[in-house]
């Protein structure tokens, strides 16, 4: 496993994602995104859960239903004990009467609930949780211990449980002209 040590005493220890990422339904853009493991384990052991668990997620397998990808963009922070959710409803129906998966009707208990993507230069605070099927924007900061159950738009502050929006980072002409720029695809020269 990959660990860089940044250069200020002030950081942790950080998991380069590019370098350590192996699981088949998790894609990283760019070589910047890390995870910061200061006291925790790696990346896919600790913060991305699947519905069948590490020992099937961790290598390709023929799977029941589709499987929901992630996707993390370049420059993306996260830190140490977020929480990924990914497998859909992981076979709860809130429709059904019963919300326990029975093996009879487990087939039709799950319902995907879509990739969940994480764009370039969002910074994922301590202890937040992300549900499955939502995208964090360009340059979004999810607050420490905020639960996201629905889109966060580019350049945007969410806290809370649900996360709620704090605030734009900067006001929507800026976002608009940084969203144009479009600052993570320019060459790193």
């Amino acid at each position: 496993m990959s660990f860089v040590s940044p250069p200020t005493k002030h950081w942790s220890v950080v998991e380069l994602l590019h370098e350590t990422v192996k699981n088949p339904n998790i894609h990283v853009r760019g070589k910047h995104s890390y995870y910061s493991n200061a006291w925790t384990g790696s990346f896919e052991n600790s913060v991305v859960r699947y519905l069948y668990g590490d020992e099937y997620s961790l290598k390709a397998w023929e799977s029941q239903w589709p499987v929901d990808q992630l996707h993390i963009g370049d420059y993306v922070c996260i830190g140490a004990e977020a929480v990924i959710l990914m497998g859909g409803n992981h076979t709860h129906r809130t429709d059904w009467f019963s919300l326990y998966p029975f093996p009879d009707v487990i087939l039709d208990a799950y319902k995907g609930k879509g990739d969940t993507v994480i764009a370039d230069g969002a910074w994922i605070g301590m202890r937040a949780m992300l549900m499955p099927g939502i995208t964090v924007g360009e340059g979004a900061i999810i607050a420490s211990g905020s639960i996201v159950t629905k889109d966060v738009a580019p350049y945007t502050i969410v806290a809370g449980n649900p996360a709620t929006v704090v605030r734009s980072r900067f006001p929507a002409p800026v976002v608009e002209t940084l969203l144009g720029l479009g600052i993570y695809n320019w060459d790193q020269k």
